[in-house]
């Protein structure tokens, strides 16, 4: 399984309303991020792949840049815990059978914690550019369950 964990590209400060940062769009420079990291992920994925997205419209936006069809959830939402994450992936037990390449786009600092738990198995404070990618993928080896760093690229080097 590739698991792809790609950050909401920029979309200003935060908004104190949670409801109302929940609405939060991409500004110019996050659409652009947006479509330089797309156009990195459409030379490098299969042609069949499965995107995840936080239900924040900015997140949705950023995933909407790829132009496939994007599933939101709302356990990945802003404030979810790694555990949230996991649960969505089904990580460890069954990762998503139907594809084996996800990219998931959702917030920090849930995707830097994500990132370390599954490369370090220790939940640490990881940073992630915003619009930044961190491709990960899961083989089996000997019997074991390995995860292996595959890439890591912000949209400034897209």
């Amino acid at each position: 399984m590739e698991l792809v964990l790609w950050r909401h590209a920029d979309a200003g400060e935060p908004l104190p309303d949670a409801a109302g940062d929940l609405e939060r769009r991409l500004t110019d420079r996050g659409r652009k991020q947006a479509g330089r990291m797309a156009r990195w992920l459409h030379s490098r994925l299969p042609e069949r792949y499965v995107v995840l997205s936080s239900p924040a419209a900015r997140a949705r936006e950023t995933a909407a840049a790829l132009g496939a069809k994007v599933r939101t959830d709302e356990r990945l939402a802003p404030g979810a815990d790694v555990a949230a994450h996991l649960a969505v992936l089904s990580w460890p037990e069954e990762p998503d059978s139907r594809s084996r390449h996800l990219v998931l786009v959702g917030h920090q600092p849930a995707l830097g914690r994500l990132a370390s738990l599954l490369l370090s198995g220790h939940e640490d404070d990881w940073a992630m550019k915003k619009g930044a990618v961190w491709w990960l993928a899961l083989r089996r080896r000997d019997g074991r369950e390995q995860v292996v760093l595959r890439a890591v690229i912000g949209p400034d080097l897209a």
